[in-house]
């Protein structure tokens, strides 16, 4: 099988490296060049192969069909530019492109199952932040039918494993500072990924106020979020709603029973469950989410976008 040369730039991270191992073991994808200018130089073994680390700035972007950035936020952009000026296609996993941060609307939104139409002739795909891939796949098939309470406030408790931190040292992600603790970060409704959920939640024509606090888990990988969701009506049986919504989607479970991280990590899926909440004057949809922050929310729904890109099956070399 003919094989498209691949670059990953920022290939270090936790999210470069998972792109580097599943574009190793993905039949028709080719690693060519793996930049992290922090590491140049260095070795690191990925997937039972040797990968040479090599500057930004010595990658031949004009040589790679496809170019990943896992670059920093803010430091993304001018090399997606620069590898699509080169002639490659570009799927970007900083927030620099994402909705709510960028004034380019043309660029596409790769959160592929509610997107998908835009991403097969895109030469640069915005790849979504994993907390946003969980909360607006469980919260699309509402919104899209007009169901969410007009006016009314969602609020979404979700907790993610520490390498959705990065891979940059910190004294407050150490083993003994995370292990056996549960906490709240960036709380006030001020985290970096709400605008992202607000653009797209906007346009898929809900009128609500998105109340977001994120939660670090002790665990390396995952993220489960918890969705309090007003409606305008009762709802008889909830997961029909999702369950007509993604019908045929490989990469979507519905689930009769609250989802678990260990039902989705190491997996480019997203598992949803929804019940009513009772009790309540108001009627109310509790709905869950389950994903893997470094495959569905990060390298998985990149690769995903890739083969689309480059006009592959959507699932290949894909963990379902």
């Amino acid at each position: 099988m003919h094989k498209f040369p691949i670059g990953v730039l920022g290939a270090s991270g936790y999210a470069g490296r998972e792109l580097c191992r599943l574009v190793l073991e993905h039949p028709a994808l080719e690693l060519k060049f793996a930049s992290a200018n922090s590491q140049s130089g260095q070795r690191a073994r990925i997937a039972g192969r040797d990968i040479s680390f090599i500057a930004s700035e010595d990658a031949a972007l004009g040589g790679a069909a496809l170019v990943f950035s896992a670059l920093p936020h803010g430091a993304s952009e001018e090399w997606v530019n620069r590898a699509s000026a080169a002639g490659a296609k570009v799927v970007d996993l900083s927030s620099d492109l994402r909705p709510g941060t960028t004034t380019r609307s043309c660029i596409p939104y790769g959160l592929t199952e509610l997107t998908r139409a835009e991403i097969g002739s895109a030469s640069i795909v915005a790849n979504p932040g994993c907390y946003p891939t969980a909360v607006l796949i469980a919260l699309a098939p509402l919104m899209k039918k007009g169901l969410t309470l007009a006016g009314a406030t969602i609020s979404i408790s979700a907790a993610s494993g520490v390498t959705g931190a990065g891979y940059t040292p910190r004294p407050d992600l150490l083993f003994a500072e995370v292990t056996e603790d549960f906490r709240a970060y960036a709380v006030g409704n001020e985290h970096r990924h709400l605008p992202e959920m607000q653009t797209f939640a906007k346009k898929l024509g809900a009128d609500n106020d998105l109340l977001f606090v994120p939660h670090l888990l002790p665990v390396a990988r995952g993220i489960l979020a918890t969705i309090t969701v007003p409606l305008n009506a009762h709802i008889d049986r909830p997961l029909a709603i999702w369950e007509e919504a993604y019908s045929g989607e490989p990469f979507i479970e519905i689930s009769s029973e609250t989802p678990a991280l260990r039902d989705v990590v190491r997996r480019n899926v997203v598992r949803v469950s929804a019940v009513t909440a009772k009790g309540l004057r108001q009627p109310t949809l509790i709905v869950t989410a389950a994903i893997d922050n470094l495959m569905k929310g990060a390298a998985g729904q990149a690769v995903q976008n890739a083969n689309l890109m480059l006009g592959l099956a959507e699932t290949m070399g894909l963990p379902a």
